[in-house]
């Protein structure tokens, strides 16, 4: 496991489970405990986390921490290639499209040159800077950028957003529930995310199957409300009693 691949699942596993110390942590990602100090030492030096003895703990809190993109771009990276290349598939010339922030729409962007008159709209600042280097027409959503994730929000990016009649939107999720439900640690990410499906024809839902069974805080929809799920691995819906 890289560096940067363990730090990332050392602070997942931290918002899932905040009592989890170096010893446990470790034992989990199967590397020694000096190991994971070193990793603590660096997070804290990005304030992601509070270092205190034997431990740590999200900076934000386990509910509403910010994954930061650097380390979110390398999670399961082939895999959103992959993906990035079956979501090109539901895409045609002369389309609008929308990108949330996500690294997973991220990894959509190679694929987009080959198509021709594409108008692209996205709140992610790294995503907007992919699209013009490849000289596709792009549009940032403007507004307050989150620190870390490097995603626009907030109430420009909505207002921005109101004015746009999109083709299709490709947006993720931290976590998908067994029973269909969408969540995030990102309150204003999800918002702006529902503003986008409200102005899109067609909603694509890109969530690799690490997220499968997986709750954070806030709820973004139902799977049932969106298009089509791209995802590495075929999701099986719950039935509950």
């Amino acid at each position: 496991m890289l560096i940067n691949e363990r730090q990332q699942r050392i602070l997942e596993l931290l918002s899932e489970n905040p009592a989890l110390n170096v010893k446990s942590l470790a034992n989990l990602l199967h590397v020694s405990e000096p190991t994971i100090r070193r990793d603590f030492t660096e997070l804290a030096d990005r304030h992601l986390l509070t270092k205190f003895y034997g431990g740590a703990k999200l900076v934000h809190g386990a509910a509403d921490s910010e994954i930061p993109f650097m380390l979110r771009e390398n999670e399961r990276s082939q895999t959103k290639v992959e993906m990035g290349k079956k979501a090109a598939g539901h895409i045609a010339d002369g389309m609008v499209i929308m990108l949330d922030g996500s690294t997973s729409a991220y990894y959509i962007v190679p694929y987009l040159q080959r198509f021709k008159d594409l108008i692209v709209v996205t709140s992610g600042a790294k995503t907007a800077v992919a699209l013009a280097e490849r000289n596709i027409r792009t549009y940032s959503t403007g507004g307050q950028m989150i620190t870390h994730s490097f995603s626009l929000v907030g109430e420009e990016a909505e207002s921005f957003i109101r004015k746009i009649n999109a083709n299709i939107c490709f947006f993720s999720c931290r976590g998908l529930t067994l029973d269909g439900i969408m969540t995030d640690v990102s309150v204003a990410e999800v918002n702006l995310r529902r503003v986008m499906f409200s102005h899109s024809k067609k909603k694509v839902l890109l969530c690799d199957s690490s997220k499968f069974g997986k709750t954070y805080f806030y709820n973004q929809g139902r799977l049932d409300e969106v298009d089509e799920l791209v995802s590495d691995k075929p999701f099986v819906l719950e039935n509950k009693p």
